[in-house]
């Protein structure tokens, strides 16, 4: 997920993918800690996409303000 494809979207639509990415980033903390992660690097692309979707998150609300 690039960040040029995040800034078209509004915030309540990252509010939405930030929630969820969350939720894939426990689910795979918990097979990591269980030992079935397959893809031990997924942890790491869902980990700088929600560092991406918080920072254009920021952008959009400084602008606002």
């Amino acid at each position: 997920m690039k960040a040029d494809e995040l800034r078209q979207k509004d915030a309540a639509e990252l509010k939405e993918l930030l929630l969820k990415l969350r939720k894939d980033q426990f689910s795979l903390r918990i097979q990591h800690a269980n030992g079935t992660l397959n893809n031990r690097h997924d942890i790491r692309h869902v980990r700088r996409d929600i560092a991406r979707v918080k920072t254009v998150l920021n952008q959009i609300q400084g602008n606002s303000a």
